[in-house]
């Protein structure tokens, strides 16, 4: 399988660099029989950000999806998701999100909780690797993105992956409207 490019980013099989993965990212990639369709590039960590990213290496917005951690509470349990939406939008937490949580309030979960418990960087976390008992919420648009540019569990890196690949995750959830 090829190893996804786009634009100036130099990318490698993820695999081969798992210098460049978050722990919990590379074990995830070592059991998953998709894992050769995805890139690692390196990046300086200061363009960790998608639109400094995208600037840096004169890229649309398009290209990047982002992956939050949002959490609420239900009858005193504790209902974690990531949310991968496309760069260019922003994930519904108060409304689709809630719902689909079945929360009374979903809100962002605290950085340093979501870096603890994913074992992944701040700026850096991907839907790949996710804790147990996380939910994976998917906007359906980012599959429509030729090569995606995701985070690798790292600020120094990030992954590339055909984005119809997210509805591969393991676990992965299509939720329409997920962002606006």
């Amino acid at each position: 399988m090829t190893t996804p490019t786009l634009g100036r980013l130099e990318t490698v099989p993820a695999l081969d660099r798992p210098d460049l993965l978050a722990d919990p990212v590379a074990a995830a990639l070592r059991g998953w029989p998709l894992a050769d369709r995805i890139g690692v590039v390196e990046i300086d960590p200061a363009i960790a950000d998608t639109a400094a990213l995208a600037e840096a290496y004169d890229l649309p917005m398009t290209t990047g999806a982002n992956c939050v951690v949002v959490a609420g509470r239900r009858d005193g349990e504790e209902r974690v998701a990531a949310c991968l939406v496309r760069a260019d939008t922003r994930a519904d937490v108060n409304n689709l999100v809630k719902r689909t949580l079945d929360v009374r309030k979903a809100s962002f979960l605290a950085m340093d909780r979501a870096v603890e418990e994913s074992g992944m960087e701040y700026g850096g976390i991907t839907p790949i690797g996710l804790p147990d008992g996380w939910r994976l919420l998917v906007d359906p648009r980012v599959l429509q993105i030729e090569v995606a540019v995701i985070g690798s569990g790292v600020r120094r890196s990030k992954l590339l992956l055909p984005g119809a690949l997210a509805a591969e995750l393991p676990g992965a959830e299509m939720v329409e409207g997920l962002a606006g």
